[in-house]
């Protein structure tokens, strides 16, 4: 991806709620609407849309172009993005490449979901016997697998996962957007104490369906100038891999599809993993961080758990990670999920996080994840470095 002229100009982000009652389509409105208002952008001027597949609304194929008719755009770019919690890094990237071939100019990425009021998912797995009902019953499943063949691997420091999800509560603490019930503090033994889910992951190691909406303004440069628009960030570097492994019958899943995107990330923004003012890895469980600081250099393969101890990860540490609490803490919104992590990262750069604001606002990683098939990694992986 280019650095010279593709802007992410403006963000909105919902509260994210419980059983609100609401639909998807109330919380994209809502989404889109404070994004008009945060950045005093006239509607007609939005000719490119990228809308995210909600888990409530599964069973529309025509999901996007409804949205267009219940925001009451007319786009001339269209994108349905399909790959879970890559879909907003992967829609910043997408209409990136539709400004650049002149299908769009001025473009809004948009997810919303709502499933703790309409779960309407029907994965409809390649390998169906396996999955839900009969089989694994869903991703916690699926991450305890993937948990447990971590620990046999490198071992495993719970205390270090503890770790993660308390610090990240944290970041909850200080983010009115959070799901309220969250906002409050953990300790060690909250979640040594925290039931068994799928031996070994752990109720705290898990996300809560919650939700909510994301919207993010993506143009040049010189169009957001002309709109009078003086925050911005540069998505300076961009790669996903769906089905990383994918010919391999037997992949070891704790090789994730990130192993091969850092190399990637970091060779196209010519950064390092010491250059990252901020990281917002995509955090449905403890482990898949753990996991990501791994595979993107912050420490070395199976080491995770001693980096995690030794490092502050807050928003006033060397590496501050998920710092508005992330999915863990502020709830998942479904598959509006991945805006969420993008949505603080380009909050923390704009500097508007208040009293977790951290210091080096210059650049961010932000991450996103697909899908868990059975036996295997997650099924896509997408990462963005994000730069002042």
């Amino acid at each position: 991806m280019s650095k010279d002229s593709i802007v992410i100009a403006g963000y909105s982000e919902t509260p994210v709620a419980f059983k609100s009652g609401r639909s998807a389509y109330d919380f994209a409105g809502e989404a889109f609407a404070g994004l008009l208002a945060a950045t005093g952008l006239e509607k007609a001027l939005v000719d490119g849309l990228s809308v995210t597949v909600p888990l409530s609304e599964c069973a529309n194929p025509f999901f996007a172009v409804y949205m267009t008719e219940a925001l009451g755009l007319s786009p001339s770019w269209l994108n349905y993005g399909g790959i879970g919690g890559c879909s907003a890094t992967g829609g910043v990237a997408r209409a990136a490449a539709a400004i650049r071939d002149g299908q769009a100019e001025v473009a809004v990425v948009l997810s919303a979901d709502a499933p703790s009021t309409n779960w309407a998912a029907n994965y409809g797995a390649w390998r169906g016997e396996f999955q839900d009902p009969v089989g694994i019953m869903g991703p916690p499943a699926a991450f305890g697998l993937l948990m447990s063949r971590y620990e046999h691997q490198y071992g495993l420091n719970y205390e270090a996962l503890a770790k993660i999800a308390i610090t990240q509560r944290e970041g909850a603490l200080l983010n009115e957007n959070a799901y309220v019930k969250l906002q409050k503090p953990l300790s060690v033994d909250d979640y040594m104490n925290s039931r068994m889910i799928a031996d070994p992951l752990r109720l705290l190691d898990c996300v809560m369906f919650c939700d909510g909406g994301n919207a993010f303004l993506v143009t040049t440069e010189g169009k957001a100038k002309a709109l009078g628009l003086a925050k911005m960030v540069r998505p300076t570097a961009y790669a996903e891999v769906t089905n990383f492994k994918g010919d391999e019958a037997t992949a070891d899943i704790t090789e994730t599809g990130f192993s091969q995107l850092a190399p990637k990330v970091f060779g196209k923004s010519g950064l390092t993993p010491g250059d990252i003012g901020s990281f917002h890895p995509y955090d449905d469980f403890t482990i898949a961080v753990m996991m990501q600081l791994e595979d993107f250099g912050f420490c070395p393969k199976g080491r995770g758990s001693d980096y995690v101890m030794a490092t502050d990860l807050s928003h006033r540490g060397e590496l501050p990670v998920n710092t508005g609490g992330g999915q863990l803490s502020a709830g998942q919104p479904g598959l509006a999920s991945g805006g969420l992590n993008l949505a603080e990262a380009v909050r923390q750069m704009f500097g508007e996080a208040g009293a977790r604001q951290v210091a080096n606002r210059e650049t961010a990683l932000v991450t996103g994840i697909g899908v868990i098939p059975y036996a295997r990694n997650w099924g896509a992986s997408a990462a963005m470095i994000l730069e002042a």
